[in-house]
């Protein structure tokens, strides 16, 4: 079972600092150092006591999210690559720490293992008492490929699925201590995807007040639907959604 997540935001070099500044803002947490060995990532930094889970990554190519998996600490990311080829996933660089791969429809995500406990952060209360946090990443999947990449995601999890109020959702919910859950959406048909991407959703107790929160930041409110909102990101212009789910 994949018992962590980590997000990344993928981001060309000159969109990198003001990626890094808008989601520190975001999450009220400051930017770290760049990690050794590896400059082009930089992890938003919790509280201490706390694991980061939220990360920016300089890439050659345009903006984008993608996941990072941590499998359990007895499981070998070796091991848990062949399993997840055998579930359809593409195997690509190897590194020292993580293992790159696609999930069947063009989903980036790594696999990595780490020993330490992980502690999830707590939601920073923001002026006038609202709290949010950065709590789901939503994988939207090409209309007609939705069925095969959910048995997929929910094989190389081992989370339990469970139905959403609207029939495109479907929750992949993580052991407990996990700060990201997963939305599995299928997009409309006329959409026009043709590969698996995903979004960012932030969980907040009070929806009007994270969205005036996010704009006094630059962001802008694409839609409105249902209970949530849909918003852009000012540095990237990828889209991200505020939700009520529990922050």
């Amino acid at each position: 079972m994949i018992r962590w997540v980590h997000v990344f935001i993928d981001v060309p070099a000159e969109l990198a600092r003001d990626t890094e500044r808008f989601w520190s803002a975001v999450t009220g947490w400051p930017t770290g150092r760049r990690w050794d060995h590896h400059p082009e990532f930089v992890t938003l930094e919790p509280p201490s006591g706390a694991a980061a889970y939220t990360h920016v990554q300089t890439i050659g190519g345009p903006p984008r999210v993608h996941l990072d998996l941590v499998v359990e600490p007895d499981t070998s990311v070796n091991t848990e690559r062949e399993r997840i080829e055998g579930l359809g996933g593409t195997v690509g660089e190897r590194h020292r720490w993580w293992q790159v791969m696609r999930s069947p429809t063009g989903l980036p995500f790594c696999l990595t293992v780490e020993h330490e406990p992980l502690v999830a952060p707590t939601a920073p209360v923001w002026p006038g008492g609202h709290r949010s946090r950065l709590a789901q990443l939503c994988i939207d999947v090409p209309h007609d490929d939705y069925g095969p990449e959910l048995a997929f995601w929910t094989g190389v999890t081992g989370w339990r699925r469970g139905a959403s109020r609207r029939p495109e959702f479907e929750f992949l919910s993580p052991p407990k201590g996990c700060p990201v859950q997963l939305l599995m959406q299928q997009l409309g048909a006329t959409d026009g995807a043709t590969a698996t991407r995903a979004h960012i959703d932030l969980g907040t107790d009070d929806v009007d007040a994270e969205v005036a929160r996010l704009e006094e930041l630059g962001s802008k409110q694409v839609a409105r639907v249902g209970s949530w909102r849909i918003m852009s990101d000012p540095s990237t212009g990828l889209p991200y959604c505020v939700t009520r789910q529990r922050p």
